[in-house]
């Protein structure tokens, strides 16, 4: 009884789901911290209708993502917790301009970012490194403190990217190549049997 006792699996499911689109439309938004547009709390709330499975919720401590979860804790009636590391990563030069902008300074400097973010990196951006182990750090905190829980994390698209890498154990550089859209929510399954550890992405819906 007591071997099968400790090599129970004990299951965690994290719901890491992106912010809709914020004031100002779709740009390389970063660290700016813009409050979600009437467009993006609609998209919010339409990605979280219905079920509601979770038992605690998350946040980036940026407005985007905050407010909603404040929002929906309150409503559910859920705790709440706030976690710096899943701020967006920091863009440097790029922070608050759109693509087309960007491109101004060649018409694939976005295109180049995407494909290779270590040589395509704007100036003065948080190291692809530094933001990766940062989210994996947070990612590893929640998973702790949350074990054997269904819990919401109301975060980024770079955010969200970096999770699946570090889930699929794919190299950061890879990231840009995983498309994340507004409201977009990612599963990730973390089955736990022992010293045995076993984490794996479910689904990633689009969204809006």
């Amino acid at each position: 009884m007591g071997a099968e006792t400790r090599g129970a699996p004990r299951v965690t499911i994290l719901d890491f789901l992106r912010h809709g689109e914020p004031v100002g439309g779709k740009r390389y938004r970063g660290q700016t911290d813009d409050p979600l547009s009437d467009k993006g709390w609609t998209q919010m709330l339409a990605a979280t209708a219905g079920e509601r499975p979770w038992q605690a919720i998350v946040t980036s401590p940026l407005a985007r993502c905050r407010a909603f979860a404040e929002r929906l804790a309150a409503e559910a009636r859920l705790p709440l917790g706030v976690e710096p590391g899943l701020m967006e990563v920091g863009f440097g030069a790029w922070e608050g301009l759109p693509g087309a902008e960007i491109n101004r300074h060649g018409p694939d400097t976005v295109f180049d970012f995407k494909r290779d973010p270590l040589a395509g990196r704007p100036l003065g951006a948080e190291s692809l490194e530094t933001f990766s182990l940062r989210v994996a750090s947070a990612y590893e905190g929640i998973l702790a403190a949350h074990a054997g829980k269904q819990v919401l994390v109301v975060a980024h698209a770079g955010v969200i990217r970096m999770v699946v890498c570090h889930v699929l154990g794919l190299a950061p550089e890879r990231a840009y190549r995983i498309n994340v859209g507004s409201a977009a929510m990612a599963r990730v399954k973390v089955e736990q049997r022992g010293e045995k550890r076993l984490d794996t992405l479910l689904w990633i819906n689009q969204g809006a």
